[in-house]
């Protein structure tokens, strides 16, 4: 099933970006022999690619652009089919320049979307401020299509908002039904923002047992899916982008289903309701967001 059988979403920018997309941290972050190629991370890539994944979320603090300017390259997909987002980490102050340095890698003349990977970098909003204006800058060269941020907190967010020419398009955060973050995402939302979510599928990797178990098990049967797929339609149906990995096709086939039914609108609600009984956060980088809402 290609993923063009998933909705996509509409971007402040106008731009559609896929709702589901495979991401290249997580089992593919390479900390040790950064200057050589992970074959193995390409041909996931490539997997993930031939699949229909057309949407690929890298980053620069991922060490995995080059194998994904590499798939790209030898999967032979048009670059127009495809949506590729990457985001800055280290080098902060010098956000055109790591853009250059992350095209370089990519193979691109432009990425789709541009994101800060967070903003703990700095306790300031003045330089919170200084690092979007930067970003507003490589989005007027046209280099990066779309820009948004990555782990803002309602405050950093107007903070930015407060000087910002143009919005961030999106804001990718931890979420799933146990990590909801209800106002931050509804209030994005109103301003332009729009979510996306890593770790969709922490309540069956991480976080079980738990009161999703027995409801997730039912929907799974009516439907003939697998238990990510329902997860992954879920998060697809709140209207929040989903991000997503694997090394397997198995199991990249088995997302995929997500395209194939829709929850009802009472399965939605109960997916968020039972949800809220148990609060999960299961992020590798140890922030403390504080209330699940924000």
């Amino acid at each position: 099933m290609a993923s063009n059988t998933l909705p996509t979403a509409k971007l402040n920018t106008g731009a559609e970006i896929p709702m589901l997309a495979y991401g290249t941290g997580t089992a593919h972050f390479k900390s040790s022999n950064l200057d050589q190629i992970d074959r193995k991370t390409v041909e996931s890539i490539k997997t993930a690619l031939s699949l229909g994944f057309y949407h690929l979320d890298g980053a620069e603090v991922y060490n995995t652009e080059a194998e994904i300017g590499i798939a790209i390259k030898e999967s032979s997909i048009p670059r127009e089919k495809l949506f590729i987002t990457t985001k800055v980490f280290t080098n902060m102050t010098t956000i055109p320049t790591a853009l250059e340095t992350s095209l370089i890698k990519l193979g691109l003349s432009y990425v789709d979307l541009y994101l800060i990977h967070n903003p703990f970098f700095t306790t300031s909003a003045l330089t919170l401020q200084t690092a979007w204006k930067a970003m507003e800058a490589v989005h007027r060269s046209g280099k990066a299509r779309a820009i948004g941020v990555s782990n803002f907190l309602r405050s950093h967010l107007l903070s930015i908002l407060s000087i910002a020419t143009i919005v961030p398009a999106i804001n990718q955060l931890e979420y799933n039904p146990y990590l909801q973050r209800e106002g931050i995402v509804s209030w994005s939302l109103e301003r332009g923002i729009r979510t996306a979510a890593y770790g969709p599928l922490v309540p069956i990797r991480k976080a079980r047992p738990g009161p999703l178990d027995a409801v997730l098990e039912v929907l799974t049967a009516k439907y003939g899916v697998c238990e990510e797929a329902v997860l992954l339609r879920w998060t697809v149906q709140m209207g929040v982008v989903a991000v997503t990995t694997s090394g397997k096709r198995e199991r990249l086939e088995g997302y995929l289903q997500a395209g194939g039914f829709e929850l009802t609108e009472g399965e939605v609600d109960e997916i968020s309701r039972v949800g809220r009984e148990k609060h999960f956060r299961g992020s590798h980088w140890g922030f403390d967001y504080g209330d699940s809402r924000e």
